[in-house]
């Protein structure tokens, strides 16, 4: 259960909005100012609550004004200035449709060209790839020389490039261009 008589709680509901407005206008950001009235609220508040404070009320505007300068002072040399987030012009997290389409359809490309490789290769290229064996791996599994997997992994590379690059993008045509 909260205590709503400790010395703390008193101070706080007695200068929590006139400490904000001071902040504000030291640090001409309200999110900032809420910020370092926080921390400095964090920092007295063993002194206020063992009654080691003389003036509470000074300590805690003393600090605060600290706080804010050393905020200040770490915003002049930092070349980003933290500032509120506009959330219409912020860049979304995720893809959009348009990029999911396209990454499927080009999944769907390779699992077709992955598909034509000759049984070898394939196997060679899977093992490597998802399975992430090393050549000395994929050979005990295999039964077949080290060599051997090279030439299958480097000849799969090789076919799954050619193919990937014959097959032609994906694009719409227009109505006038469909027509014979």
């Amino acid at each position: 259960m909260r205590d709503d008589s400790s010395p703390f709680s008193g101070l706080y509901r007695r200068t929590i909005s006139p400490l904000r407005r001071y902040l504000s206008r030291l640090l001409g950001n309200p999110a900032e100012a809420e910020d370092v009235a926080h921390d400095a609220y964090l920092r007295v508040r063993p002194s206020v609550e063992n009654a080691s404070a003389q003036n509470p009320d000074a300590l805690l505007y003393t600090t605060a004004r600290r706080l804010a300068i050393n905020r200040l002072k770490r915003r002049a040399i930092s070349p980003v200035v933290p500032a509120e987030i506009d959330a219409d012009r912020a860049a979304a997290t995720a893809p959009g449709v348009v990029q999911q389409v396209i990454a499927r359809q080009e999944l769907a490309r390779l699992d077709a060209a992955i598909a034509r490789l000759p049984e070898g290769c394939r196997t060679v290229l899977l093992l490597r790839k998802i399975e992430q064996l090393s050549h000395q791996e994929i050979s005990a599994r295999l039964g077949i020389a080290i060599s051997t997997i090279e030439k299958q992994h480097a000849r799969a590379l090789r076919l799954l490039r050619a193919d990937l690059e014959s097959a032609s993008p994906v694009t719409t045509a227009s109505p006038q261009e469909a027509q014979p």
